[in-house]
């Protein structure tokens, strides 16, 4: 393990690029660029989240507009290699309600996309050697902590899974038989703060059923 410190996540404040960002095919576009390790053509990109090479130019383009992705040059033709410009986003909670807005819809994209990896991990469980089976984990804990114990909590869970940032840059570091593992940390109070002027508690849905606010 390194001790090379993971470059700050890009900090999107803005509505409008917020709003350029929350388009599924675009999440799609990022993380395949962020996971696969390299620089992708359109093509290459469309074949992996199964869209054409067209809308992926055109997504490509509008992602660039609003810096999330360059060119990263040697490519042939319309052949056209692109490469995140950083890894990864932070969108703090915002003041502005359109930001707010655009931001939750980034996060839902993204926390989808996650989630249906995590439901094929589920399906497909059985058919992974025993000892990953063993490694993975699915845990819930519930704790009583005030807001600065969960920020402590929180950074601290960070600080372990950067001690692997570098093997995400380097392939040279990936020891055998290691494997991309994504890691959800959603941290959120389950019940309202008392007196604190946030959201109440979550409202029922028309089947009954209660429907969680969206986590900042």
């Amino acid at each position: 393990m390194s001790g090379e410190e993971r470059p700050e996540p890009r900090r999107l404040t803005d509505a409008q690029t917020l709003r350029a960002l929350a388009h599924p095919v675009r999440i799609a576009l990022y993380e395949e660029l962020a996971f696969g390790g390299g620089a992708m053509t359109a093509t290459e990109l469309g074949e992996r989240i199964g869209e054409t090479a067209t809308t992926c130019s055109f997504h490509l383009r509008q992602l660039a507009k609003y810096g999330f992705v360059e060119e990263a040059g040697g490519g042939k033709g319309r052949a056209r290699p692109w490469r995140l410009t950083s890894i990864g986003w932070d969108i703090p909670v915002a003041h502005d309600p359109e930001a707010q807005i655009a931001g939750d819809a980034v996060l839902r994209l993204s926390r989808q996309r996650a989630f249906a990896r995590y439901q094929r991990w589920r399906e497909t469980k059985a058919a992974h050697p025993r000892q990953w089976q063993g490694a993975a984990d699915d845990s819930d804990y519930v704790t009583y902590l005030t807001p600065e114990e969960l920020t402590q909590v929180k950074q601290e869970l960070h600080a372990v899974l950067e001690r692997f940032w570098d093997r995400r840059e380097d392939p040279a570091r990936r020891p055998p038989g290691a494997l991309p593992v994504e890691t959800l940390l959603l941290s959120y109070p389950i019940e309202p703060a008392q007196g604190g002027g946030g959201p109440g508690p979550p409202a029922p849905s028309p089947d009954g059923r209660f429907v969680p606010n969206e986590p900042d």
